[in-house]
């Protein structure tokens, strides 16, 4: 079983398991990394939507960082049982886990008029098209002023009204954090 590390905050360098899943891809440290020094360290008070959570290590990151609300959304069960025993072993309880495919999650919490979500991370498998079908449900569940960050198999300028304002690149992965226009 392979392993990622919890780069910062409360639980910097714990080590998550990760479940062997085909085509689950941790994002690499380094990127992650880069990721929370273009957020702040400081995630407090933030409500955060981790869609397509796989190994948890965004969310998780986004919880140790202090997010009062990680939401990890997970469709595969092997997936899910190791998310679920990695929150159990941080005592993570700021952490919520969502058995769900990525669409239907946006719709149930669109139509419960669920609460908004300050910081989204999208990190889906790659060539399914999945940016291209959640983008329309996106504003459903943000807030106006939510940040996205994306990593994909290509550079996204834009996805819904946000436009990217910072990205990189790690070998064949590009990411990028994107925030709405006209801020």
């Amino acid at each position: 079983m392979s392993r990622v590390r919890i780069v910062g905050g409360t639980w910097r360098s714990r080590l998550l398991d990760v479940a062997d899943v085909p085509g689950l891809r941790p994002t690499p440290d380094r990127v992650r990394e880069t990721l929370f020094n273009w957020l702040g360290q400081d995630l407090a008070g933030m409500r955060c939507l981790d869609l397509f959570a796989g190994t948890g290590a965004l969310g998780f990151e986004a919880a140790s960082r202090g997010a009062a609300q990680v939401t990890l959304v997970e469709r595969d069960p092997k997936a899910l049982a190791q998310l679920k025993a990695n929150a159990a072993k941080l005592d993570a309880r700021n952490v919520q886990l969502r058995r769900a495919d990525a669409l239907q999650f946006l719709r149930d919490a669109a139509s419960s008029h669920a609460r908004h979500y300050d910081l989204l991370f999208l990190d889906p498998p790659y060539r399914q098209d999945w940016l291209a079908r959640v983008e329309p449900l996106l504003d459903t569940v943000l807030d106006a002023k939510a940040l996205i960050y994306v990593e994909a198999e290509f550079p996204v300028e834009r996805l819904d009204s946000r436009r990217v304002i910072r990205n990189g690149r790690a070998g064949q992965v590009y990411y990028q954090l994107l925030e709405p226009d006209g801020l």
